[in-house]
């Protein structure tokens, strides 16, 4: 193949939401909004979580490491969004480029694994509730979290310097609201099969695996609760994992319809409108599903709430 007509890609042009001209402010101030309450609503989890002592469980140290995640994930493209929407023109050097595919899927991959693990810690509360605090002990909790904050960290590492490598043709408009691994692939001038056969099968694997291990212990935790006599026992089981399903529905929805797919047929419009989806809606609901629906949450912010304001006095 001859290179001698390609040239070195050194930033690129994020092509955004060219359809939005005309209402791109609104657009911004909605979007800007959406983003300023996902990260205070997560950062309130956090803090309650950390805070205060009767949320000092293996439930709500997932929900802590979640809600963490959620303010990583969500900053690593919005704020590229609203560039995207008050600028004609949207550049990302190259290294920029690269860091924001490998942090984007890298947090997208211990999401996975965060949600997998708590469908599990579900299912043990349920299970085995007299023998919880044994199973999922402190130890326990944090070699969980840090093994999925290692092989969601570890994992895009390999893609990234693939695609680092590759040569782009000349034109470097990425036809999408941040920097992403298919879009960037169209770009490239050599054949990318392989490239592209590991993104899937990486994407697949994580997304899959988890979205199986969730299902099933979703799965256990409704045989279990169906074996329970009293309905009211049943109606407090169900509860405590509704919102964790809806999330997870959610979720796995949205990011399978973009990467658990053949490439060949891609429709960018298409991916682009879910993709807003679950870069900025999704990261909202979550404290919304696990906070304003969860009793414990809000008693334990009011006593936190208290206690401020007692020491204000």
């Amino acid at each position: 193949m001859d290179l001698s007509n390609h040239t070195t890609v050194s930033e690129f042009i994020i092509t955004g939401f060219p359809n939005l001209k005309e209402i791109r402010i609104p657009v911004f101030v909605l979007v800007l909004i959406i983003y300023m309450l996902t990260v205070t609503g997560n950062m309130v989890i956090v803090f309650i979580t950390r805070c205060e002592s009767s949320l000092h469980t293996p439930m709500y140290f997932f929900l802590g490491n979640f809600a963490f995640l959620e303010i990583c994930f969500t900053s690593v493209t919005v704020p590229t969004i609203l560039v995207d929407l008050i600028t004609e023109t949207n550049m990302l050097s190259f290294t920029n480029c690269l860091t924001q595919i490998y942090f984007f899927h890298a947090l997208g991959g211990i999401e996975c694994l965060l949600l997998a693990i708590m469908a599990y810690d579900r299912y043990v509360a349920i299970r085995s509730p007299l023998r919880y605090n044994i199973i999922m002990s402190h130890t326990v909790c944090i070699q969980l979290a840090s093994w999925s904050w290692a092989i969601g960290l570890v994992l895009p590492l390999v893609p990234v310097i693939l695609i680092s490598r590759l040569n782009y043709c000349g034109s470097n408009v990425v036809d999408h609201f941040f920097c992403d691994i298919l879009p960037l692939l169209r770009l490239v001038c050599n054949r990318t099969q392989v490239n592209e056969m590991l993104s899937f099968f990486i994407c697949s694997f994580i997304l899959v695996g988890s979205f199986t291990l969730t299902m099933v212990s979703y799965a256990a935790i409704i045989v279990t609760v169906l074996g329970i006599p009293s309905s009211a026992g049943r109606k407090k089981a169900f509860s405590t994992f509704a919102s964790h399903l809806t999330v997870v529905g959610v979720f796995y929805g949205t990011m399978m319809f973009i990467y658990v797919r053949p490439t060949r047929n891609l429709s960018f419009n298409m991916d682009q409108l879910v993709a807003v989806f679950y870069c900025v809606v999704t990261p909202l609901l979550n404290p919304i599903i696990y906070s304003l629906r969860n009793k414990e949450v809000k008693g334990a912010l009011q006593k936190v709430l208290c206690r401020k304001w007692e020491g204000l006095k």
